[in-house]
């Protein structure tokens, strides 16, 4: 996983540096999100593990994927497909598409938090964490709010790397953790 996310990080770097220098950020993150996506197909996983598929063939069967799909590459998306099949780096697709989005983030001073709760946190108290966080992190969020039971009680706040968690689970598993050492 690891070796994936370095294979991928130049490529992503390079298709950043050309979106941002051509304020096209937003078509490049539908772009890549779609090529992203195609590679969890079966069939397209099944061709990517053939050696014998040529990688003129793998190029042009995502450029007509996206063609399908209502998204007619230009002439800069089909040169990376077809870089990228040249490489033998197409399943490098989703690793690329998160990296990117992460460059444009920063780019954009911009973070998706996710706040995990094990009861209803109501719109106001949303707002209210979103722009405590606002201000801790001096960047602009988008809070992603989902209920899970399996919490017991209490939040877990996640963004990026940076994690709070105040749950009565990771309560209970440090402290197994602590007795158990």
């Amino acid at each position: 996983m690891a070796e994936s996310i370095t294979l991928a990080r130049p490529y992503a770097k390079a298709v950043f540096e050309l979106a941002h220098g051509n304020k096209a950020l937003d078509a490049w993150s539908k772009t890549l999100g779609l090529l992203a996506g195609f590679t969890g197909n079966h069939s397209v996983q099944v061709m990517l593990g053939d050696p014998q598929v040529p990688a003129n063939v793998r190029a042009q069967v995502f450029i007509e994927l996206c063609g399908k799909s209502g998204h007619k590459l230009d002439q800069h998306g089909q040169n990376f497909v077809r870089l990228l099949a040249e490489n033998r780096r197409l399943e490098l697709l989703p690793e690329i598409a998160a990296d990117f989005e992460t460059l444009r983030a920063q780019a954009e001073n911009f973070m998706e938090v996710e706040l995990r709760a094990a009861a209803p946190v109501d719109a106001a108290e949303q707002k209210r964490i979103s722009d405590a966080l606002q201000q801790k992190l001096g960047r602009r969020i988008e809070l992603k709010y989902v209920e899970d039971k399996s919490l017991i009680g209490g939040a877990v706040l996640r963004a990026g790397d940076f994690v709070i968690d105040g749950s009565v689970h990771g309560k209970l598993a440090r402290l197994t953790a602590a007795l158990t050492q």
